[in-house]
């Protein structure tokens, strides 16, 4: 009836269901993907089979850095207002930073890329709670890495 080609969102309705902890699983992500290539590049002898696993690594980890830029632009564009930015004034940079450090992530495999990545996206977390008065703490990722991140505190 309408013939629609292609519908996407996230969204500009809006459904005020955001969450960070998206950006913080893909970010964990990145940091695994890039310890698994050193691994590969390390230990391998780059046959056609490792030489695939490498390529197959590389696209998630590069895909998840993507994301990662684009769950943080939709949070900080849709849904930080002004009187979050004027309590948070450092949002902006924070999430230029995010976008940046992403990108670096994508560009090489340095780890420090991606524990920076972490902290900056911990820091955006925790400043996204902060906004909705939800308390949080920082808890030990239960998947590899293992990293720290920040969470909620839920309650009953």
């Amino acid at each position: 009836m309408f013939n629609i080609k292609k519908v996407q969102a996230h969204c500009d309705i809006p459904c005020k269901v955001y969450d960070p902890s998206v950006i913080q699983y893909s970010v964990l992500s990145i940091v695994r993907f890039i310890d698994l290539i050193n691994e590969e590049i390390r230990d391998s002898d780059m046959n056609s089979n490792n030489i695939s696993q490498l390529s197959r690594l590389v696209g998630v980890k590069e895909q998840h850095a993507k994301e990662v830029k684009n769950e943080v632009a939709t949070i900080w564009g849709d849904y930080f207002k002004q009187p979050h930015m004027e309590k948070y004034p450092e949002i902006h940079d924070l999430a230029h930073s995010i976008m940046m450090t992403a990108s670096k992530c994508k560009q090489d495999i340095d780890r420090q890329n991606g524990i920076d990545l972490v902290e900056k996206v911990n820091r955006f977390a925790e400043i996204f709670w902060a906004t909705k008065d939800v308390s949080t703490e920082s808890k030990k990722s239960l998947n590899p890495p293992h990293m720290d991140i920040i969470v909620p505190v839920l309650g009953d």
